[in-house]
């Protein structure tokens, strides 16, 4: 559990999960959004879903069933036209976390949000400090569930302990279950594991941990996410 911050009302990490986190490179915390937040979450970008926003948001409103993200592509920084988008990215629960792990302020470098449609494509496995490229250092995910999260409806698989590996060129993911084209492979002996989250709960992850998704398998359950990625 988060004990808090009598002061400020914000969560302040545990010794030990302060070594977890520096031990297996992500930590899990429950219920850092509340309840009405994801509400507002999910209202806002249900709105989103039925426009287009260029540069950030352009679905395809008369693609059939053959892929389902071309309906419902992933929402690309809508901090920088959502100032809801953008308020809920400085979640000061998150920043304070962020502040604990990193060891000084965070800086806000960019926000996503995954509809994951019933039947849509995975992620392949993947380092996020390949693309974001925070040196020196490296950049830290928060991953929010805005739905229940599991295997069934492609949850987050993470490959603990790979945090302090280099970030490796990719090789081809395979495009038939990723809707990316980079896979990392993991190395010997370490294989990634699901991560099952309930609406609220956030996910801190370090940029060179190794993660990824399957396909979402359920006919009728969407695995709607808000991610963002911080810099030290």
């Amino acid at each position: 559990m988060l004990e808090q911050n009598g002061a400020a009302h914000e969560p302040v990490l545990t010794q030990d999960q302060l070594e977890q986190f520096e031990r297996e490179g992500y930590l899990l915390l429950k219920s850092l959004f509340s309840p009405e937040d994801v509400e507002t979450i999910k209202a806002l970008f249900e709105e989103i879903a039925n426009t287009t926003v260029p540069g950030h948001f352009e679905p395809d409103f008369s693609a059939g069933n053959d892929d389902p993200l071309k309906r419902y592509p992933r929402v690309m920084h809508p901090h920088r036209f959502n100032e809801t988008a953008k308020k809920y990215m400085l979640h000061p629960p998150v920043m304070a976390v962020l502040r604990q792990l990193y060891g000084e302020e965070a800086l806000a470098a960019q926000s996503m949000y995954y509809y994951k449609p019933p039947g849509s494509r995975g992620q392949a496995l993947h380092q996020d400090n390949f693309y974001l490229k925070v040196e020196p250092g490296t950049c830290l995910a928060a991953w929010t569930a805005i739905d229940p999260v599991d295997q069934d409806n492609g949850g987050l698989l993470v490959v603990p302990k790979t945090q302090h590996h280099a970030i490796v060129c990719p090789e081809e993911a395979d495009a038939r279950e990723s809707f990316t084209t980079h896979f990392v492979r993991p190395p010997e002996g370490l294989k990634p594991i699901p991560v099952v989250m309930e609406p609220g709960d956030v996910l801190f992850f370090n940029g060179s941990l190794i993660h990824g998704s399957y396909r979402n398998k359920t006919k009728d359950r969407f695995r709607r996410s808000f991610i963002c990625h911080y810099a030290n």
